[in-house]
């Protein structure tokens, strides 16, 4: 029996000011330890297959969801942000898709694509230096919307 994988995306189309005015287009999806152990089952798939079988099903579906929200939208420029954006396979899909529909897509340098704790600790540490905070009890939020967040931005 193989031990599995455990993978979580979640993608949310987020606008420079921090609010989401495209939520219809956010969406997340994950894979864990059940799937892998009844895909192993037969004793014929390797973790190799499942890692490679996972990929291409995220890669299609980021892929299509991006440009569906990019055509119903009407933008023409995407940033990938977050570990997922190290993915050479979903650079080069979103590369195609982007330069099919006269579009354009930006990365960070994939040094820079890690995953999104980092960010948020920042984002965080910013918050605090702005004088927002929370009591010290407080109940953990696994999916805090950044429209619920006051902005950091001095309108």
């Amino acid at each position: 029996m193989i031990d599995g994988i455990d993978s979580n995306i979640t993608v949310n189309i987020t606008a420079i000011d921090g609010t989401s005015p495209f939520r219809a287009y956010d969406f997340g999806f994950v894979t864990g330890r059940s799937y892998t152990k009844i895909t192993s089952g037969n004793g014929t798939t390797t973790i190799a297959d499942i890692a490679l079988a996972f990929q291409d099903a995220a890669v299609d579906t980021l892929a299509i969801k991006t440009e569906r929200a990019l055509v119903q939208t009407g933008l023409t420029r995407l940033v990938v942000a977050g570990g997922v954006g190290a993915n050479q396979l979903l650079r080069q899909r979103l590369a195609q898709m982007t330069a099919a529909r006269g579009a354009r897509v930006y990365y960070p340098r994939p040094e820079f694509c890690t995953d999104n704790g980092a960010m948020i600790a920042y984002a965080g540490y910013r918050r605090l230096q702005a004088g927002q905070h929370e009591p010290l009890a407080f109940g953990a939020r696994p999916r805090w919307r950044l429209d619920e967040l006051p902005s950091l931005i001095n309108r």
